[in-house]
């Protein structure tokens, strides 16, 4: 391969690398319009970031020797954007754990064929100097062949992610010495405590008791794709859980045992409630509607149309919750709105207009009196239920991506973008203290029926457990959001890798000088993951835990154990690697 053919490699390959780092960053993505809407995977964006990697090649190159048939793939390429435009109309895109969501018209879309157009152009040429006998589609079907492999690359682009910010970890990480990497880590940590504004709580004093911890104690299978939204039945015994495979299954949570999926979605769950007496369960999805089934009889009840358009919202569904009666059910939508809708007849009612952008969140309080919502606008707004007016607007904010009430209806609790958990005084409106500790955005809240634990988990698959009246951090768990807790308190269920979901209990204290301490168990539920994770997988595990339990960083009197526990399962897994070998 020419000098040449290899930078145009490089442009393709970079670009590659920018779509999966996008996608990575704002997760799901969706296109919608007349046709209805379609969700787009990280594939489709790294092929994206390919063919605009291609393009710049293109462009450089046409540049560099006067070419004119670079312009004449560009305005082939444009004529096609505009014709595809004039075909299916308006379009938009949207990606919802973001609140991004612009509109997408003819001059953009001839655009973007133009893009394609010089990208072709530089395919071509790449070709004719590598001297491959393949044509440009095939190219770039071989590329997304290679993508698609997302196991490894999905491994990969977070190794890489850690790389490019100074953290070397395959280096220091491989013979388990990981005391250089964790002292950078804790003097980050230091700098960024000493410049993050921080209102302290009152601290109270907590009764002596013994000692008690988290741990994982089942994983359980059955989804095909990541899980985004939990709820428990009101009696404990089982759950309901959506996700991007457009499934919501039904599980007996004292067993783990899947019983039964609820299917008709035509896109990927983003929202699910159960009624308070636990006989029916709704969804909401990306397809814009919201779905809702007889939980008894496993029976299809309705689609909830809004007026004569045969969606729920003109936007994607991101949450739903029944009043305290059960006989209202609020939505929350990427149109910017809030709807409810009658229980049993799925009619609509009325609609809360007030967010500028997309609603990402929405609680009840526990007398059914007000609504509390949060979204991409960086507001919280509070909704008097009996007249339907705006309460209050709190401002102090990112985007809000998860709010929930006080079992005794006193506080607001919210998480947002800016890594920061805020409780609220909820009748004066006034913010308490903030909860610093996540270092990416806070995706969900859970607080435990007592009103004494709250559970937040953020975008980097770190869940943190807190003790409200205090402010302080009780423990911290490898999991992913969202999160929510069983009602006896002892249990808490959060999302996990590949669709998985973890079961979490809380366990009598032990000794500290117990070898495996807390993280007892077998190697696999020492470090999280099933006994049949790839590898890959597992070291990242591996990675992950050890950024949180090493001393350094981890200063509580369990921390040593904790880490030699991780250590030890690790080792095992290695030893079993070779042995397989």
């Amino acid at each position: 391969m020419t000098q040449t053919s290899k930078t145009g490699a490089a442009f393709i390959a970079g670009g590659t690398l920018a779509g999966a780092g996008i996608s990575s960053t704002v997760g799901g993505m969706g296109l919608a319009g007349g046709f209805g809407a379609v969700g787009i995977g990280t594939t489709p964006v790294t092929a994206a970031g390919a063919v605009a990697g291609a393009a710049v090649y293109g462009a450089f190159k046409a540049i560099a020797t006067g070419d004119a048939a670079a312009f004449g793939a560009m305005g082939i390429g444009a004529f096609g954007g505009a014709g595809f435009s004039s075909v299916v109309g308006g379009m938009g895109i949207v990606a919802p754990k973001i609140g991004l969501a612009f509109g997408v018209g003819t001059i953009p879309m001839a655009g973007v064929g133009a893009v394609v157009g010089v990208a072709a152009y530089g395919v071509a040429k790449l070709l004719d100097e590598s001297q491959f006998k393949e044509t440009p589609m095939q190219v770039f079907e071989r590329m997304e062949e290679k993508v698609s492999q997302m196991d490894y690359y999905n491994a990969a682009v977070i190794e890489l992610d850690l790389f490019l910010s100074g953290e070397d970890i395959n280096s220091k990480f491989a013979a388990l010495e990981i005391d250089d990497e964790l002292q950078a880590l804790k003097a980050k940590l230091k700098q960024r405590e000493s410049s993050t504004p921080k209102i302290e709580p009152e601290i109270g004093t907590l009764t002596s008791q013994t000692p008690e911890t988290w741990r994982c104690v089942q994983t359980l299978k059955g989804h095909t794709a990541a899980v985004n939204a939990i709820a428990f039945h009101p009696d404990g015994n089982t759950f309901i859980s959506g996700s991007n495979d457009r499934q919501v299954h039904l599980w007996n949570s004292k067993t783990g045992k899947w019983l039964y999926t609820f299917s008709g979605q035509a896109e990927a769950v983003l929202s699910v409630a159960i009624s308070p007496d636990g006989k029916q369960i709704v969804s909401g999805s990306i397809d814009r509607k919201i779905s809702s089934w007889q939980l008894d009889t496993k029976k299809f009840n309705r689609t909830f149309f809004y007026l004569t358009s045969p969606y729920s919202h003109n936007g994607f569904v991101h949450a739903l919750a029944y009043s305290p009666d059960g006989n209202i059910i609020a939505s929350a939508s990427n149109d910017k709105t809030i709807r409810l809708w009658g229980r049993y007849t799925g009619s609509f009612k009325l609609a809360l207009n007030g967010h500028s952008d997309a609603v990402l969140t929405i609680a009840i309080s526990p007398d059914g009196k007000t609504l509390v919502s949060g979204g991409a606008d960086k507001t919280i707004r509070i909704w008097d239920l009996q007249n339907y007016q705006q309460r209050c607007i709190l401002t102090q904010h990112s985007a809000v991506n998860t709010v929930i009430l006080s079992p005794d209806n006193q506080t607001l609790i919210s998480g947002s973008n800016d890594t920061t958990i805020k409780l609220w005084n909820f009748h004066a409106g006034e913010l308490l203290y903030n909860l610093t500790g996540h270092s990416t955005a806070v995706l969900s809240l859970a607080i435990s029926p007592d009103g004494q634990t709250l559970a937040s988990s953020s975008r980097d698959g770190i869940i943190k457990l807190w003790h409200i009246q205090t402010g302080k951090l009780l423990k911290t768990l490898s999991g992913c959001c969202p999160v929510a807790f069983h009602p006896d308190g002892k249990t808490l269920l959060s999302g996990g890798n590949n669709g998985s979901i973890k079961i979490w209990q809380q366990m009598p204290g032990f000794d500290e000088f117990t070898p495996k301490g807390i993280l007892s168990g077998e190697w696999w539920q020492v470090l999280g993951v099933d006994q049949h994770t790839h590898p890959k997988e597992v070291k990242l595990a591996y990675l992950r835990l050890a950024r949180l339990y090493h001393p350094d960083i981890n200063d509580s009197v369990t921390a040593k154990v904790s880490m030699q526990a991780v250590n030890q399962a690790y080792r095992e897994f290695q030893a079993l690697s070779m042995d397989d070998k």
